[in-house]
C-alpha cells in the first residue's frame, strides 16, 4: 500500500499531465512491463511533458529526502483526498493491500525477500 500512496501522491504533485500518464485507463492487473512501456510510449510522444515530469519527480525526491515527515504527511493527504475522489476504488485497493499484509504475516520470508528484490532492481 505504500508503494500505492507514494504513486498516488506523485501523481497528484505532478500536475495534469503526468497524472494522465501514470494515472491512464489501464486494468488494475498491468504489469510493471507494461506500465514501463506505457510511460517509455508516452514519453517518445511527449518529450517535453516527459522531462517536466521526470524533473518535477527528481525535485519531489530531494524534498522528500531533506523532510520526510513532511513528505509522507504530503502522501498521506493526497492519498486520503484520493480516496475521496475514488471510493470504489480505494475499496479495492485497501481490501488488496489487507490481502497482501495477511499473506506477509503468513509468510514474512516471501515479502522480504520479494522487497528486497524491489529495491534491487535495475529500472528503479
Amino acid at each position: 500500500m505504500n508503494h500505492l500512496l507514494i504513486r498516488l501522491t506523485v501523481i497528484v504533485a505532478l500536475g495534469a499531465s503526468a497524472g494522465a500518464l501514470l494515472a491512464a485507463d489501464s486494468a488494475p492487473a498491468e504489469s510493471r512491463a507494461e506500465r514501463k512501456a506505457r510511460i517509455e510510449q508516452w514519453c517518445k510522444d511527449n518529450p517535453e511533458k516527459c522531462r517536466e515530469a521526470k524533473a518535477k519527480l527528481e525535485q519531489w525526491r530531494e524534498q522528500c529526502k531533506a523532510d520526510p515527515e513532511k513528505c509522507r504527511a504530503e502522501m498521506q493527504a493526497g492519498a486520503q483526498q484520493w480516496c475521496k475522489d475514488n471510493p470504489e476504488k480505494c475499496r479495492e485497493l485497501k481490501a488488496k493491500a489487507e490481502q497482501r499484509r495477511e499473506e506477509c504475516r503468513v509468510d514474512p520470508e516471501k515479502c522480504r525477500a520479494e522487497r528486497e528484490a524491489l529495491r534491487k532492481r535495475p529500472d528503479k
